[in-house]
């Protein structure tokens, strides 16, 4: 069912293992992954000390964008469900003094969301 969530745009789990072997240029020597969730090709993956997104762009996805969110720097964050006729859920996440939302994650009709919202929630009001 992992395979296909993924394409469905659905968040999945994902080992950390797997993404500590990919974000090894990007983590810190003792930065430990909390949590990680695939969204199609890109992650979301949640660590000690910050939030990191990968947003692999293009046909093969070798272009790629890692967005770190400190903890501390997240002044505000926001969940749109999935209805019944937009099947999209949303997470939007604001950093202190930005106006716009820095970050702007779609789901397609996701359970994910509400444990990745738990995930920041706990993060961030430590």
């Amino acid at each position: 069912m992992g395979l296909f969530d993924g394409i469905l745009g659905n968040a999945t789990d994902i080992k950390h293992e797997e993404v500590k072997k990919e974000l090894s240029a990007v983590l810190m020597p003792d930065e430990n992954i909390d949590l990680a969730f695939k969204l199609v090709r890109d992650l979301i993956v949640f660590t000690d000390y910050r939030l990191i997104v990968v947003d692999k762009q293009g046909i093969t996805g070798k272009k790629v964008d890692y967005k770190t969110f400190p903890y501390k720097s997240i002044s505000r964050f926001s969940v749109e469900t999935a209805g019944h006729f937009d099947l999209d859920a949303e997470l939007k996440i604001w950093i202190s003094g930005a106006v716009e939302p820095a970050q702007s994650l779609q789901f397609k009709k996701d359970k994910s969301i509400t444990q990745i919202q738990q995930a920041l929630a706990t993060a961030i009001l430590k």
